[in-house]
């Protein structure tokens, strides 16, 4: 497994408005959010390693919004000569539900898996925290919690886990207090997805603190050595809510200009 082929893209499933209500609003790729939202685009990574095909989170399925579905995700892995059927191993981020949503669906009026062959991998600790709080999201979130947690082959990590060959998850908190930092290394290529940690190129050289973090220092300071790492050890960063060209590698760097960013394809 160590040096096989392997081919990564990102599932681009829209770009979206979404505002304090927490609704998925499309709108195109290239306009402004409404006003008081932010623009955020959806990105579920594939990886194609031998015999496993490996999504590094699910989408936004079709409980955010009016204007979701999972069939965007379906068409996009199909591009891929993958079909929902054929996904080995899902790792989740975070349990933020814009990451992890497309698990399940109703696109035929009843909860269904929408990877029935797949291992999903979730934090243990917050995949228990989320059950404390899942009722207050509303009873659609709740149904879907409750679906996954009877229906899916959940397995739970620790802070630091490595369940499959090449790839690693290990625990940064920060943007949630159990989010995970995502990735695969076969000694040759090299992925890190950081979840909404690196969420967008933007976070490479803007120096901030998200309110909506859970632990904003915590968050940026994880950040600066994602960075640092990413560059280091040439990991191409898989960037979850990025607009345009969401795969790139930090090809360079000066105190002047920061990071230079280099798109990679996929």
């Amino acid at each position: 497994m160590k040096n096989s082929k392997v081919t990564a893209a990102a599932l681009y499933e829209g770009t979206f408005s979404v505002g304090v209500d927490y609704k998925f609003n499309k709108i195109e790729r290239n306009s402004q959010p409404h006003k008081g939202s932010l623009k955020l685009s959806i990105n579920p990574f594939l990886i194609k390693n031998g015999a496993r095909n490996i999504l590094f989170d699910a989408g936004l399925g079709d409980l955010l919004g009016d204007g979701t579905s999972i069939n965007r995700l379906i068409s996009n892995l199909q591009e891929q000569s993958i079909s929902e059927y054929e996904v080995t191993d899902i790792f989740i981020s975070h349990l933020h539900l814009d990451h992890f949503a497309g698990i399940a669906h109703r696109e035929n009026g009843y909860w269904e898996l929408t990877f029935p062959s797949a291992e999903i991998y979730v934090s243990e600790n917050g995949w228990k925290q989320l059950s404390s709080i899942i009722e207050k999201e509303g009873e659609d979130a709740a149904d879907f919690y409750h679906f996954i947690d009877s229906k899916a082959n959940l397995n739970f990590l620790n802070d630091e886990s490595e369940p499959i060959p090449n790839v690693r998850v290990k625990k940064s908190g920060g943007h949630s207090e159990h989010h995970q930092v995502l990735f695969f290394d076969n000694g040759r290529q090299k992925y890190m997805m950081a979840g909404d940690v690196i969420g967008r190129k933007i976070a490479i050289n803007r120096n901030f603190i998200a309110k909506f973090d859970f632990d904003p220092q915590k968050s940026k300071a994880i950040r600066d050595d994602l960075k640092l790492m990413a560059y280091q050890n040439k990991y191409t960063i898989m960037a979850y809510h990025e607009t345009d060209h969401p795969m790139f590698i930090l090809s360079d760097y000066s105190e002047r200009e920061g990071y230079t960013i280099k798109p990679v394809a996929g």
